[in-house]
């Protein structure tokens, strides 16, 4: 009796096994694939590979998230319906949300997505919306003052906010500054099998370069 059951749970267990190794390699395999984008049929195709990804492993936030941040950086790169993309975006983010996942990644991208509507129309949207952008923005340091991207997406629209009014750019440049220290750090943990969200340090190193 013994023996049958620890067959049962060595087969469980390899079971459970090639699900978890099954789940990486799709997840590494879409990352690589998001890198490369150059159209936005391109970021359709990676958005529903992620979906797909999804949709096999409901416990998991990452894919659901990284379809979120296709859609988005699809919506600010190419000629598409911004805002139906957006939106989606936002929808992607909602299920994960609402099946309880709250960290201070989902936060910033929240605010990313918000900051790209409020681009769209910035006359008409950014009275009422770029409070709630930098509201996000802060609640994802305060969830983690260790997230590059927090504090990059703070200072882009610290940034952008201070062109409108005609300020200087020395509080988004000090902020960027501080994001590609932390940065730095991060890249110290990252290897062929980090499948946390990394982007956003080639952006906030060109976002540097123009404060000097």
């Amino acid at each position: 009796m013994k023996t049958h059951t620890l067959t049962l749970i060595l087969a469980l267990f390899r079971i459970s096994f090639s699900f978890a190794s099954d789940y990486e390699e799709a997840m590494k395999t879409q990352l690589s694939e998001m890198k490369n984008i150059q159209s936005d049929a391109e970021a359709q195709q990676v958005k529903n590979g992620f979906l797909r990804i999804a949709q096999a492993n409901m416990t998991e936030w990452l894919p659901m998230y990284y379809a979120a941040l296709v859609q988005t950086e699809a919506a600010l790169r190419f000629e598409v319906d911004k805002d139906a993309y957006f939106e989606e975006a936002k929808e992607y983010l909602k299920i994960i949300k609402d099946a309880g996942a709250a960290n201070s990644e989902i936060t910033a991208l929240e605010g990313y997505i918000l900051m790209g509507i409020v681009a769209v129309d910035p006359g008409s949207r950014g009275q009422s919306l770029s409070p709630q952008v930098l509201q996000l923005f802060g609640k994802a340091i305060g969830q983690d003052r260790n997230n590059p991207r927090a504090v990059y997406l703070m200072a882009q629209m610290e940034g952008g906010m201070a062109k409108f009014f005609g300020q200087g750019p020395e509080k988004a440049c000090g902020m960027v500054k501080m994001s590609l220290d932390l940065f730095e750090k991060e890249a110290e943990k990252i290897d062929e099998n980090y499948l946390l969200p990394s982007w956003g340090w080639d952006n906030a190193k060109k976002m540097y370069a123009e404060c000097n």
